[in-house]
């Protein structure tokens, strides 16, 4: 694994907050030259440190609906590859959008999407259960999004109570 400088991190935190950030605008916050800022991006792309500039989309403000559903999965781990082998032909699959190697009472956390709830437990059914050295899955839907990657989804209402002190 590679360090860092202080320059790429800053521009890592950055660009976490807001992907939109010009090259300009990381220069003027951070107190560097706009080109070292390019630079630093550029290597970060290059060494695959920064994967996908992203946008975090309340999907309930839309209309089309999906299912999104966490899966606890027991595997048995292949001699000689572990749990990367497994791992990887889960991940492979589309409907899939994360895999996780988890501590614990499992061994991965799936996170799958569907169109409905049907779609989600046939590719359970039908694509994960029959992995020979899947033990076990446990299906969890998400019901609602409160908060994701650091965004709060909620329209929250601002609190007009007057304090009360004793």
């Amino acid at each position: 694994m590679k360090e860092l400088t202080e320059l790429k991190l800053k521009v890592l935190d950055l660009l976490n907050e807001d992907a939109r950030r010009s090259p300009l605008l990381l220069a003027t916050l951070i107190g560097v030259e706009e080109e070292a800022v390019k630079e630093a991006i550029a290597e970060l792309e290059a060494d695959h440190v920064i994967v996908k500039y992203a946008a975090v989309v309340n999907w309930s403000k839309i209309e089309e609906e999906t299912v999104t559903a966490l899966i606890e999965v027991q595997i048995t781990p292949e001699r000689g590859r572990g749990f990367e082998g497994i791992a990887e032909r889960i991940y492979l699959y589309p409907q899939v959008k994360s895999v996780y190697l988890m501590s614990g009472a499992y061994d991965l956390l799936v996170e799958v999407e569907g169109r409905n709830l049907r779609e989600v437990a046939n590719f359970v059914s039908e694509k994960l259960s029959p992995i020979d050295s899947v033990l076990s899955t446990k299906t969890n839907f998400i019901l609602k999004k409160y908060k994701q990657d650091g965004i709060i989804f909620e329209d929250r209402e601002e609190d007009n109570r007057l304090m009360v002190s004793p």
